[in-house]
């Protein structure tokens, strides 16, 4: 049997550990095994590596090391974010009862809000428009005077939409609210600088910038307070109780460090090869657009409707001709619904569905998308013959 060769166009939904980052963590975990709370030379061994983790993270987003805080990944930041805001409100002796975030938020944000909801707070879920953008003013006529936290995220795994959040900063700042920003998308991918964008809470995944699973970050502005959402010892100056996972925190700098000298060119070289894409798809294939296009995306992000067929049969189609693509976040594939995002910038649910997001990264090559254009080509033209729902 013909061995396939496989290309890897999902890079949102995780991307390969790199060499380099690699290294670092085989590393770390072999001669990097103290605690970094002890006192003696192992501990502070481990403690400097942690110490240079964090400065190497600042730099990539424009923020102070002692305002990096070290969690499990984009969901715990998340979920410390919009627990933490709330609940250290409740604990001053006020009774928050208003949240507001965006109808395409990932579920990281939309289920930490829905227990919030459950908790008593409401939450307002602001739609979005056809572009797949969210308008500040919108933000501004839900502000409440019990409004805690706004949360945006700042570009969208499935369309790659970057939302205007310095403009909606500014609103909640001048409401008195906190402003989080789930950035598990943006950061590497796009300048960052949280101080330019003027917010107060920002989230970082390790897994999207070529390092292992199980490591992010959260932007903490200095004099941000936060209620604890885990109870422990007094780690990460007292915000986030857990030992930490050194190699993880080490593996993650040296990602940051990687994606913040080779951000612009290889911004400009994913930006190409999603446009080269784009316009072979729809060349190419007849009854095909591009979701959310009208706006300024992140580089290596696409997401393409091919209308008569269900999204899932051409994931599957394309796996077995080498292609690794998504049909929506990972976090929810196999979900029967139509696309949460996709449904939000008005598009059918028979649309929604025959949906695609490809989203492409280092490995990919001009040659590789040109091949993904023939086999998408060659799975719509056999998947339309099959669909008892022709174009």
């Amino acid at each position: 049997m013909r061995r396939v060769q496989r290309f890897y166009f999902d890079h949102n939904a995780t991307t390969p550990v790199s060499p380099e980052v690699l290294e670092t963590a085989v590393a770390c975990l072999g001669q990097v095994y103290g605690n970094a709370s002890s006192i003696h030379h192992f501990g502070q061994e481990a403690k400097q590596r942690l110490e240079q983790a964090r400065r190497q993270i600042a730099a990539l987003i424009g923020c102070q090391p002692q305002e990096i805080v070290f969690v499990s990944g984009g969901t715990e930041a998340d979920n410390l974010a919009l627990f933490g805001a709330v609940r250290h409100v409740q604990h001053a002796g006020r009774a928050p009862r208003h949240v507001i975030t965006t109808a395409i938020e990932h579920p990281a944000v939309l289920n930490a809000c829905a227990q919030l909801e459950r908790e008593g707070v409401a939450v307002t879920y602001v739609p979005v428009g056809a572009d797949g953008i969210v308008a500040p003013d919108d933000i501004r006529r839900a502000l409440r005077p019990d409004t805690v936290l706004v949360s945006v995220m700042h570009a969208n795994n499935e369309l790659g939409t970057v939302q205007p959040v310095a403009e909606i900063a500014a609103i909640a700042r001048e409401a008195g609210a906190y402003m989080h920003v789930d950035g598990v998308q943006s950061s590497g991918k796009i300048p960052v600088d949280v101080e330019a964008l003027g917010v107060d809470l920002y989230s970082m995944s390790s897994h999207k910038l070529y390092a292992p699973k199980g490591s992010g970050a959260l932007y903490v502005r200095r004099g941000t307070r936060l209620g604890a959402v885990q109870f422990g010892g007094h780690h990460e100056r007292e915000r986030r109780a857990g030992t930490e996972n050194v190699p993880g925190a080490a593996a993650f700098g040296c990602a940051a460090e990687l994606a913040e000298t080779h951000l612009e060119t290889e911004s400009l070289r994913l930006g190409k090869l999603r446009d080269r894409l784009e316009s072979g798809v729809v060349e190419r294939i007849p009854h095909t657009g591009v979701n959310g296009k009208r706006t300024a995306r992140t580089p290596n992000t696409t997401n393409i409707y091919f209308d008569g067929l269900e999204g899932e049969a051409l994931v599957i189609a394309l796996d077995l001709r080498g292609f690794a693509v998504s049909s929506g976040a990972a976090c929810s594939s196999g979900a029967v619904e139509p696309s949460h995002v996709l449904t939000a910038i008005g598009l059918t649910a028979d649309r929604a569905r025959a949906s695609i997001r490809f989203s492409l990264g280092h490995s990919n090559t001009a040659e590789q998308v040109d091949a993904l254009v023939e086999a998408l080509a060659a799975s719509v033209t056999h998947l339309r013959k099959l669909s008892p729902v022709l174009v």
